[in-house]
């Protein structure tokens, strides 16, 4: 008996684009889990076989039959703009780049529909001629694709109207396949095609996204500046908070990170604590009435029109980007994810940073919770010094009632910090029977296959 490989796929099926050059298969079995020094060490020398971007749903299918019937791993990626090592495959095999597979389908009324490798500012430029435009969008928007954004991302800019992805509402339906010798394409809607998101594509090829939009508008894009870290921070909850003022986006940053931000010096004076917002022009207004009674300074102000001139938003300055641009400044940063309590995530944030200070520099997104209720998201600064101490500031954040969403795992259940749905595992038994997809990355499957570790045995070469 013969054994095929991944490397042997290309001469099977000669029409499909492959990439095998070992340079661009080590590009695409990365994405920007170097923001984490744990995740940099823990995934280094890990990498597919060989890629594939398929163009059409035939290729795809082809690709997937193929695996299926040799046993080979597929790990599905979109533009690579991830943070935990969801692109990287840990046992080699096909990486299955859908940015090729980009078609934008329509919008009718308040809803849209595209295929996963679409980038979302494409998606945006389709649908906002039609009058509408995506519920959230996440600093890496010009690159991030919709079916990546849904496997391994949050939310983003807007959320803080409509909740995260994960919020109901958001995402109405998912067309998929299964990896099977011969594959089945199912479409879920509602709460079963939630099933899906963000689990690092381990339970399912995602084909198209149905999304709820919202109506365009011309957003004004500011920085309001303060002196005072506590008075910044109130501006920033009590604006964000303003059921009459409308918004996309109000991120907090406390000095130094505005620093770190060397395109916009001029409008950031030394030692400032700094909120970037996006405000519709009717409550520019209300927002500065508001950061005038809070003793802030609007240093910066562009409209809709001068920002899609100069092509430079405050959005990617925001969210993750601001991570981004501080390591550029400062190699030795890295980050953590948390998520703070409703009720009281003021107090909590002003105990952190009297704790924790110049350590761990306050990095805040204001949103709704999936649930509904207004709140922050921290995405902070830290000095890092060493992976114990890195874990030392988690414990002191949860011990502050603070969820955190660790980054600096690959694992889909230990970055979730919680016990995985069972329908999600569930899931994998349906879309993927033989656990081909992106294998290592979810635990439960291999707990409830009676398999042992994480990280599955080597595989062997044929």
């Amino acid at each position: 008996m013969t054994t095929t490989t991944a490397h042997q796929l290309p001469e099977q099926l000669p029409g499909l684009d492959w990439i095998a050059d070992p340079l661009r298969v080590g590009r695409l079995s990365q994405d920007f889990a170097w923001f984490s020094p744990v995740l940099k060490r823990e995934l280094a020398g890990k990498r597919g076989d060989v890629a594939v971007r398929p163009r059409t749903e035939d290729e795809i299918r082809q690709v997937v039959a193929a695996c299926a019937q040799a046993q080979i791993p597929i790990t599905v990626r979109g533009s690579g703009t991830g943070n935990y090592g969801q692109s990287t495959p840990l046992q080699g095999g096909v990486i299955l780049d859908l940015s090729g597979y980009n078609g934008f389908g329509w919008v009718r009324g308040g809803v849209g529909r595209a295929q996963a490798g679409i980038r979302l500012s494409d998606f945006d430029a389709q649908a906002k001629p039609l009058g509408q435009e995506l519920r959230w969008l996440p600093s890496t928007y010009r690159s991030a694709t919709l079916g990546g954004l849904f496997g391994g991302g949050f939310g983003g800019a807007g959320s803080i109207n409509h909740g995260p992805l994960a919020a109901p509402g958001n995402v109405l339906a998912v067309r998929a396949m299964t990896v099977e010798p011969e594959p089945q394409i199912i479409e879920l809607r509602g709460p079963e095609a939630m099933l899906l998101h963000h689990t690092y594509g381990t339970n399912g090829i995602v084909l198209e996204l149905e999304v709820a939009l919202t109506p365009t508008v011309a957003w004004t894009e500011c920085i309001v500046t303060f002196t005072d870290f506590d008075t910044a921070l109130d501006f920033a909850d009590r604006f964000g908070a303003a059921p009459g003022l409308e918004k996309k986006e109000v991120c907090f940053l406390a000095a130094p990170i505005p620093a770190y931000f060397t395109s916009l010096a001029e409008h950031l004076p030394a030692g400032c604590h700094a909120v970037m917002l996006l405000v519709a022009p009717h409550s520019e207004d209300g927002m500065r009435d508001m950061a005038a009674k809070y003793g802030g300074t609007v240093s910066y102000r562009k409209t809709a029109e001068e920002v899609d001139k100069s092509h430079k938003t405050l959005l990617e300055y925001t969210w993750n980007h601001t991570t981004l641009h501080a390591l550029k400044v400062d190699k030795s940063l890295t980050y953590i994810q948390s998520g703070f309590t409703p009720a009281t995530r003021l107090d909590q944030v002003k105990a952190l940073e009297k704790a924790l200070g110049g350590e761990v520099m306050m990095h805040l997104e204001f949103l709704r919770t999936k649930e509904g209720a207004f709140n922050c998201s921290g995405l902070q600064l830290i000095r890092y010094s060493t992976e114990e101490r890195l874990n030392q500031i988690m414990q002191i954040y949860r011990d502050h009632g603070v969820q955190i969403n660790n980054p600096h795992v690959y694992i889909v259940e230990d970055g979730k910090q919680n016990h995985l749905d069972p329908a999600v595992v569930d899931m994998k038994r349906r879309f993927d029977p033989q656990g081909l997809l992106n294998p290592g990355k979810l635990r439960s499957w291999y707990a409830a296959e009676e398999a042992t570790p994480v990280q599955a045995p080597e595989r062997q070469t044929a």
